[in-house]
Parts: C-alpha cells; sequence; structure tokens
C-alpha cells in the first residue's frame, strides 16, 4: 500500500498527460461524441443531430441517440425536428419578401394592417416586431387560466385587439417577445392573403427544394421522419412534445431536418429568396440587447475576436436547437435536439455552439 502511495503522483502525472495527449491528438469526431455523450443512448433517450458547414461544403455530419423514444427510431441527418425560435429567422424573410414585392414597408404600422387593432398600435411599426422592440405585452402572460386547447396565431393576435396597454413605448428598448413574430406571421398572412404555412411553402420551402420541412398544423400537415421532443423528470427520459403554445407558428412551428437546414443556409449567401442588400440588412442593423447582442430580422448578430457571428437558439417544449454563423470563413454549425429540461430549455448555444465553433473557425 505504502507502494502504491508513492507512486500516486506519477500516476496522476500519467493519467493528467494521457488527457492533454487525447485533446491534442484526438480526432474532431471523437471530440464532438465526448461533447454530445448525453444524446449518445440508443437504447432510451434524446436525439441530437449535428452539422458544420464550410465554403459550401459538409465537413461534418452526425446524429446522436434517438428521435423516437417510443419507436426507438434514430436519430439521422434527415430527422426533422422543431426548431423552436429559430423559426423567427424564416418569419422575418417571409416580411422581407413582401417588402420587396413592395406589399409593406418596414414602417409599416399594425393598425395600417389590421383596421380592428386598438390605437396602441399605432404605434407599432413592422420594424419594432423585427428587432423585438413592440413593447408587447407577453402573450403568454395573457393567456386565459381556463384556457385547455392549444392556442394558434390567430389567438394570440385576438388577445391583443381586447389590451389596451403596452409595456413600454414602442422603438424604446430591446424585449425578447414570442408575440412579435407571431403578429408578424398574422402580417404575412393578411397582406399576402395565404395562410402562413402556405406562404412559407410557396415562397421558401419550395424555391430552396427544402421538401420536407414544414410549418406543422396538426390535422392539415404532417411531419415526415418526425422527432418527438422529450424531457427528463425524476431522472428519467419521458415524452413532452407539445405544450399550450406549441401549434403557434410564427415564433416556433417549424420542423426541419439537417439537410433541408443546409439548403437554407447556403442561400443566405445569394439572391434566391431577396436581394443582398436587404439580406446584409438583416444581419448588420438591429436593436442593442444590452448585453453585447443586435437583434437583427430574425437574428441575433455580435463581433468575436473582430468576426461577425450571426446566430439564433431556440427552445420549445422537449426541443432545443441553435445555428451560428460566421459569414466571412463561409462557417456554419447546426445543432438540433429532441430534448429539453425541465420548465427551461438548455442553453444549447453556450453549451454546444462555442466549443464546436472554436473547433472549426480560423485560429485567433
Amino acid at each position: 500500500m505504502n507502494r502504491l502511495i508513492k507512486q500516486l503522483p506519477k500516476i496522476l502525472l500519467l493519467c493528467i498527460a494521457g488527457i492533454l495527449i487525447f485533446q491534442l491528438c484526438a480526432s474532431k469526431e471523437q471530440k464532438m461524441d465526448l461533447l454530445f455523450k448525453q444524446f449518445n443512448n440508443i437504447d432510451n433517450g434524446p436525439g441530437a443531430s449535428v452539422m458544420v458547414i464550410k465554403n459550401g461544403e459538409i465537413i461534418f455530419k452526425k446524429s446522436y441517440g434517438l428521435a423516437d423514444m417510443k419507436r426507438k427510431i434514430p436519430a439521422n441527418e434527415y430527422t426533422n425536428y422543431r426548431i423552436a425560435s429559430m423559426t423567427k429567422a424564416f418569419t422575418a424573410m417571409s416580411i422581407m419578401i413582401l417588402k420587396e414585392k413592395k406589399l409593406l414597408k418596414y414602417d409599416t404600422k399594425l393598425t395600417d394592417v389590421f383596421s380592428d387593432f386598438p390605437d396602441y398600435g399605432k404605434k407599432i411599426t413592422i420594424k419594432n416586431l423585427l428587432e423585438h422592440q413592440s413593447g408587447l405585452i407577453d402573450y403568454q402572460k395573457i393567456i386565459s387560466k381556463d384556457q385547455k386547447e392549444q392556442v394558434k396565431d390567430e389567438d394570440v393576435l385576438k388577445l391583443y385587439k381586447v389590451q389596451n396597454r403596452l409595456e413600454c413605448e414602442p422603438g424604446s428598448k430591446f424585449q425578447y417577445r414570442d408575440a412579435d413574430y407571431v403578429l408578424l406571421a398574422m402580417v404575412v398572412q393578411k397582406v399576402s392573403r395565404m395562410r402562413f404555412a402556405d406562404f412559407l411553402e410557396e415562397n421558401i420551402f419550395n424555391p430552396l427544394e427544402m421538401n420536407n420541412t414544414v410549418a406543422y398544423e396538426k390535422g392539415i400537415s404532417t411531419v415526415k421522419n418526425r422527432a418527438y421532443g422529450t424531457t427528463k423528470i425524476n431522472g428519467k427520459y419521458m415524452e413532452r412534445d407539445q405544450s399550450l403554445v406549441s401549434a403557434v407558428l410564427g415564433d416556433g412551428g417549424i420542423y426541419t431536418s439537417l439537410m433541408d437546414y443546409y439548403k437554407w443556409d447556403q442561400a443566405l449567401y445569394t439572391d434566391k429568396l431577396v436581394s443582398l442588400e436587404t439580406l446584409n440588412e438583416a444581419f448588420s442593423s438591429g436593436s442593442p440587447t444590452g448585453e453585447g447582442d443586435v437583434c437583427g430580422y430574425g437574428w441575433f448578430h455580435y463581433l468575436s475576436y473582430g468576426r461577425k457571428v450571426i446566430g439564433f437558439a431556440g427552445g420549445t417544449c422537449g426541443f432545443g436547437s441553435a445555428v451560428a454563423r460566421i459569414p466571412s470563413e463561409k462557417l456554419t454549425v447546426v445543432v438540433l435536439t429532441n430534448y429539453n429540461a425541465p420548465n427551461s430549455f438548455i442553453n444549447t448555444y453556450s453549451k454546444y455552439m462555442k466549443p464546436i465553433v472554436k473547433m472549426y473557425s480560423k485560429p485567433i
């Protein structure tokens, strides 16, 4: 025993050296496997799908765990996850498409679109909604306590039509509100005279051949290769796929896969959907959040070591997702999961994005 104790310092040094050697020599795939070890349970655990794109090429793509725990279906690159607030970029793009068609302007007011909207809507512009500066009350706080059926976008609009106050003056400060993008979806629907889900399909998904992507509406559309949301309760994974607000589309209702998201990501370097001038405005202007970020049109952007990073994260009942883009390097990292911790979503962006971006971006 004494001999073993004397050898402990050497053993510890060898262990530390082994860890350092692994960190230096392990392949990126091994490092990724370690990062996502929580999801590497194909017997009874949620799934995650990860993709890294560089210069238009997919240089890493791997899935872990199960897309459907009940049926034991593994996740893969074609698994469609609900991407929660990453949907907001598609809602913003819909507005930009209508703006380029001269069907609305960024200074169009809510009362210009909805003639029966209360007077406080005269102060709220499309740009205020895009940048989360509407001053609106959080819609989840004004849903009736007796509400049993899932709330939809139209229901949220009705809620605001019977309100008579704001939390703050529109345009005065940043306040992240899902309601802003729900109302934008209703603006798209009213101005285009198309259902919002149909507008997305006709103007974004079909042109980009995102054939399996959908703004899901129960009883109207289906989700192919669907991932079902999960959470952990008392140490056990449980399916938790829907909540009272899971049917709202504008702020988080899109399902997509890695392979379809790749097409969306690449389109953002082109003028396939809108002009580059309009795209650049979405990625450059915006509202300072007070935390070093700027909220653009459906995206947050900030500087990291002199490089612009554009990204977003989403969390909803049973799902967590994130994306980070460095346009100067044409580098994109996407993480989609069908897991969310009880009562709060995993901060997928900080937990996974930072180490992956560091792994694949140019050294500083």
